[in-house]
């Protein structure tokens, strides 16, 4: 999980026994605060609303409430299935699963509202991963390769794909794993990055 909100990057990381949530210097990505998750859970996409952050975990089977002044968990909150991304679009939470569906959440309770099924080209996307709501679109990290597609939340249609492939230079490749973060920072560019990975980057996406 990866979101910028005012002047804090917040990010979740995971592994079980292992994830925090934590507060980033957006400018230099230096850790202001940190906070483990309660029971060893295993930390997946984060999402600010107003004054407090909702945190997905893995397979543990719920939703986490955090208070942002505090850094502490007020709930947790029963989830049905594999919680992967998240983001606030403003009105409703949009949350993955690892199949090829978003669904929607209320804000305040974390009830689901909806799903709608992901397409591209016609055939399901499944495995899309973590989220940022930009734009009026879902913007998407697919698990295991360097792509990330914009899907439009009322028809569940991929709009556009990006290939981020290469972004990460060779020589600091050594232990990393998948391209899976991403927040937007501005009007159209948004920070990249992955698990792992030594270093974040500030892009825009060019139409070709």
């Amino acid at each position: 999980g990866l979101e910028l909100a005012g002047d804090v990057l917040y990010e979740g990381t995971g592994l079980a026994g292992r994830s925090q949530l934590r507060e980033l210097d957006p400018a230099t990505g230096a850790v202001r605060r940190a906070a483990d998750l309660p029971d060893g859970m295993f930390g997946e996409g984060v999402t600010v609303v107003g004054p407090h952050l909702w945190q997905l975990t893995y397979q543990d089977g719920y939703a986490l409430e955090w208070d942002r002044a505090g850094l502490t968990v007020q709930r947790r909150v029963p989830i049905t299935g594999e919680g992967w991304g998240l983001c606030f679009d403003g009105t409703r939470l949009v949350r993955t699963d690892g199949t090829a569906r978003l669904r929607f959440h209320d804000p305040g309770t974390f009830a689901e509202t909806g799903s709608v099924p992901v397409t591209l080209d016609g055939q399901p996307l499944p495995e899309i991963n973590e989220l940022e709501c930009a734009d009026g679109r879902v913007w998407a990290n697919v698990w295991k390769t360097e792509k990330i597609v914009a899907i439009d939340p009322a028809t569940g249609r991929v709009t556009a794909v990006v290939d981020a492939s290469g972004l990460l230079p060779a020589d600091q490749r050594d232990g990393v794993d998948v391209l899976n973060g991403i927040a937007a920072v501005a009007p159209g560019e948004f920070l990249l990055t992955g698990k792992y990975w030594p270093t974040s980057f500030r892009v825009r996406f060019v139409a070709q």
